[in-house]
């Protein structure tokens, strides 16, 4: 099995990536690891949403900007954790879904206009923690759900979520043992699977 994990936060001692380290230490598979803050994926812009026009038009995949979109497409399972900032999650994640989001190797049009997912896991966990509560999880979480299973054919989507992590008197080890154990009913499916 090959996990693409995906990690939005940006902090050294990021409690988001605690409980993403705590369900990618007891998987045992191949992984490759995506820190976008330490990688230099701008916005589309004009003349980058060009070349991959073009090169989309000509299924000219071989192009260094798609390797992101390869990986992603390529993975058996994907884990995606960021923090719930602002609503939803950090914008660098926006800029990777853009990257990756590419007609022709995650997804395509079929000839009645409708898209199907190419990407081969069938598996998304979505990891966010938050300092005060989630107003609403479908800001960050629902849109990487919908985008997932409505463009990516990824039909098995996980949500842990560990909120009000910074509400004065939380018992914050409590709150993210309580997202590990949500974790370890996610595990025990893995393994059975």
């Amino acid at each position: 099995m090959k996990i693409l994990y995906i990690n939005a936060s940006v902090r050294p001692d990021s409690r988001t990536k605690r409980i993403a380290r705590y369900l990618l230490d007891r998987i045992p598979a191949e992984k490759k690891i995506v820190n976008l803050g330490d990688e230099d994926i701008r916005p589309l812009n004009d003349e980058l949403l060009e070349l991959r026009t073009r090169l989309t038009a000509e299924n000219d995949f071989d192009n260094a900007i798609f390797h992101y979109a390869k990986d992603y497409a390529d993975a058996d399972m994907i884990i995606i954790a960021a923090p719930y900032w602002d609503l939803s999650f950090p914008a660098i994640l926006k800029n990777y879904i853009e990257a990756i989001n590419v007609n022709g190797i995650v997804f395509r049009y079929n000839e009645k206009g409708e898209v199907e997912g190419l990407c081969k896991g069938k598996k998304l966990v979505y990891l966010t923690t938050s300092g005060g509560k989630i107003t609403s999880d479908e800001f960050g979480f629902g849109y990487i759900k919908t985008l997932a299973k409505e463009f990516h054919g990824i039909k098995d989507i996980e949500y842990i979520k560990a909120e009000g992590l910074d509400i004065e008197g939380a018992q914050v080890e409590e709150i993210l043992q309580k997202a590990e154990k949500n974790i370890d009913k996610i595990l025990t499916e893995i393994n059975q699977s």
